[in-house]
């Protein structure tokens, strides 16, 4: 018979528990900022949208009703949401884990870590990708031009 399965654990030294702190600091700030930025960016893309309507001379059509012009915008405020939304319940729980000593508000605390590098991470591969289409499209627009 294989033998019971032994139960790894990690011990946190209190210069650990220090840097830890110090992270978890930087990331409320950097989670406060982020909100306060997404909520500036929601509010002027709103009043963008309100402006671009109020002041419509028709002459100028944009292809869509300048109403409208505030959804990309939201679309990169609803993009913009989830990142900071991580790193603020990051900080908040590993404040508590280091307060407590409590081993599932440190593991909340690193999911919620994890959750927010693996969003940047697919985010920028989605960014990247963006770029390459866009680069094979110039190029075969432009030999296509050239050839004309």
């Amino acid at each position: 018979m294989d033998a019971p399965l032994e139960i790894k654990k990690i011990e946190i030294e209190q210069e650990t528990l220090s840097h830890l702190n110090t992270a978890r600091k930087w990331a409320m700030f950097l989670s406060i900022v982020g909100f306060i930025f997404l909520g500036l960016l929601v509010l002027i893309g709103l009043i963008a949208g309100t402006f671009l309507t109020a002041f419509n001379t028709g002459e100028k059509k944009l292809g869509i009703p300048e109403s409208l012009m505030f959804i990309p915008v939201l679309v990169l405020g609803v993009v913009y949401f989830f990142p900071v939304l991580y790193l603020f319940r990051f900080s908040k729980h590993s404040h508590h884990a280091i307060q407590k000593f409590d081993k599932l508000e440190f593991h909340k605390a690193i999911k919620n870590l994890k959750a927010c590098l693996a969003y940047f991470g697919v985010l920028i591969i989605i960014i990247l990708s963006i770029y390459i289409v866009v680069l094979i499209v110039a190029g075969s627009s432009l030999a296509f031009l050239k050839g004309l």
